[in-house]
């Protein structure tokens, strides 16, 4: 496959400019009114009659976003391909897109109905100590089924929990109803966690040889981003040439291996200056970076601010 076959979505606007026929569409007419703006990444729900509406044509082209999807569908058929498989959608259903995989939408029946939201990692960022990694959601495991089947007395508890992560979306004028915010949403994530561990085997399904060496490589880099920074480290882990791992990974996700280690490291660094009173000195040593001045310059490669200015403007 032709890397320019596969359009990069980056954002909510990206969405709206590939999926929809108005990309100025507002997904909520209620935040309109909202001025309050407050830390960084993005969050958006949409109805899925909605988006059914105002969709292109674009079955069957494919997509690999930078965010994160979770689909509630309570009425109609869905089919999409999540990675390299194909899945059909039924009601009663939440089905999840994790970010980098590869997707397509091939099929919408006229009568969908349920909920869309879309994140990215950085939303997910809250301000409390000790939270649950998006990677660690077994839904979002290359090597896990991306869904689960609800009953339905799952299906209006999460239905009810999306319509308060949108209340509360629309009605935040200050950093904590932000917060609550995202709180809902990890509420939602950690409630289809329980729903999926209780109906799942957790058995690994059909996996090609490459897409299984990259979930492994992944895992390998959860637990071991911190000593291991090169990804020589990795494919002496898994007993593979390091461009063999590399060339791998980038056909599997899209982005060189050394993107997935530096990202895992980044996301710690937030999440340590957002949920924590260290400074920027520990967080420096504890993430076995040399010298502050080292990761300092690694900061603000990857996101355009120092440390201090990172906490500073998203953390009160």
């Amino acid at each position: 496959m032709k890397k320019s076959d596969i359009k990069e979505l980056r954002n909510e606007q990206d969405f709206k400019d590939f999926y929809l026929k108005d990309a100025s569409l507002t997904f909520c007419e209620e935040c309109n009114a909202i001025s309050y703006e407050h830390g960084n990444g993005f969050l958006e729900i949409a109805r899925l009659e909605d988006l059914k509406k105002l969709q292109k044509q674009i079955e069957g082209k494919k997509t690999r976003r930078k965010f994160y999807s979770i689909i509630l569908l309570t009425e109609g058929r869905i089919e999409e391909h999540i990675g390299h498989r194909k899945y059909e959608f039924k009601p009663q259903t939440m089905y999840f897109v994790g970010e980098n995989q590869l997707h397509a939408v091939e099929y919408w029946s006229e009568d969908v109905k349920g909920i869309y939201c879309m994140f990215d990692a950085d939303y997910f960022l809250l301000c409390i100590k000790h939270q649950i990694k998006l990677n660690q959601f077994p839904f979002f495991d290359l090597d896990k089924e991306p869904f689960i089947q609800l009953s339905e007395r799952e299906t209006g508890m999460m239905e009810h929990l999306f319509w308060k992560l949108n209340s509360e979306k629309c009605q935040k004028t200050s950093f904590n109803d932000d917060l609550l915010t995202r709180m809902f949403l990890n509420v939602i994530l950690l409630e289809a966690e329980r729903i999926y561990n209780k109906k799942t085997t957790h058995e690994n399904f059909s996996l090609s040889r490459k897409e299984q060496l990259t979930s492994q490589f992944q895992l390998l880099v959860n637990q071991h981003f911190i000593e291991k920074r090169q990804v020589s480290d990795y494919a002496d882990l898994l007993h593979v040439h390091p461009n063999y791992l590399n060339d791998l990974v980038k056909e599997v996700t899209g982005l060189p291996a050394s993107h997935f280690i530096q990202k895992q490291l980044l996301q710690e660094a937030k999440s340590r200056l957002l949920q924590t009173n260290d400074t920027v000195s520990m967080i420096a040593f504890e993430l076995n970076f040399t010298d502050d001045s080292y990761f300092n310059r690694f900061f603000k490669k990857q996101t355009g601010f120092t440390p201090l200015q990172f906490r500073k403007n998203h953390k009160h």
